[in-house]
């Protein structure tokens, strides 16, 4: 029902509008299904995957069968966090101040440990948020593969120039100087979090942006714009008619 209606909501406004598809990711044969459904007939421009389902992460060997065809698609994957499920709550602080925040790192590390971007290096994976603490802990995770079994910080350094990230964050003087000294300005999409964001927050948070110093205009226009173009060329043709 939600990918019919997204559908719908594209073919009323071409010209404004693409979406993502939902999946049932814990049923994989019934995730690939809808994945055939939402590009072959609904014309979907990409595939929404929570950061994590009953527990499991992205890179998961349950969700190797989704990898796989999004891959041959050349998909572009956007991931949304939840509470992370072993998450004890503490009271007067909501589960989205700092739980989603690290549902996707937590996933990111996941994917980075497992060789999914590895193997299906045609898949596009944008993290939204920022990359959760990801860029920021970047350092600790190269640290990994020297102390503790992990991969080569040679790969996790490439690993965060494999994903892309949103500024719904939002961006700011503490976010803005972590997330380009890491990943640089060409990974980073302008993102708002709306409806989850309420339109005033949006508002704020997009002068934000727009005044925020540690941007230049290369970069900006890069975010706005420029870095979705690169990664949704079919909806740019329709977008541009």
């Amino acid at each position: 029902m939600c990918n019919e209606s997204l559908a719908d909501l594209v073919r009323d406004h071409p010209t404004r509008f693409g979406f993502f598809a939902n999946v049932a990711m814990l049923h994989t044969d019934l995730a690939l299904e809808q994945i055939a459904h939402a590009f072959d007939v609904l014309g979907a421009d990409g595939v929404i995957l929570n950061t994590s389902a009953d527990g499991l992460y992205l890179g998961d060997r349950r969700f190797e069968p989704l990898f796989a065809e999004l891959d041959r698609r050349r998909a572009v994957v956007f991931t949304h966090p939840f509470a992370p499920k072993d998450a004890a709550e503490v009271p007067g602080v909501g589960d989205w101040l700092a739980d989603f925040l690290l549902d996707t790192t937590r996933t990111a590390l996941s994917l980075i440990s497992a060789g999914t971007l590895d193997r299906y290096r045609r898949v596009s994976v944008i993290l939204s948020h920022g990359g959760g603490f990801l860029p920021y802990m970047a350092g600790r995770a190269e640290r990994w593969g020297r102390e503790d079994d992990g991969p080569d910080p040679a790969k996790v350094r490439q690993a965060l120039r494999r994903f892309h990230y949103d500024t719904a964050l939002p961006m700011s003087p503490y976010a803005t100087p972590s997330l380009l000294g890491a990943v640089g300005a060409d990974r980073v999409l302008f993102g708002t979090d709306w409806p989850a964001n309420s339109a005033r927050e949006v508002t704020l948070n997009t002068v934000a942006f727009d005044r925020d110093r540690g941007l230049d205009e290369r970069a900006r226009r890069a975010i706005d714009r420029g870095n979705a173009e690169r990664l949704f060329p079919r909806l740019v043709k329709r977008v541009a008619h």
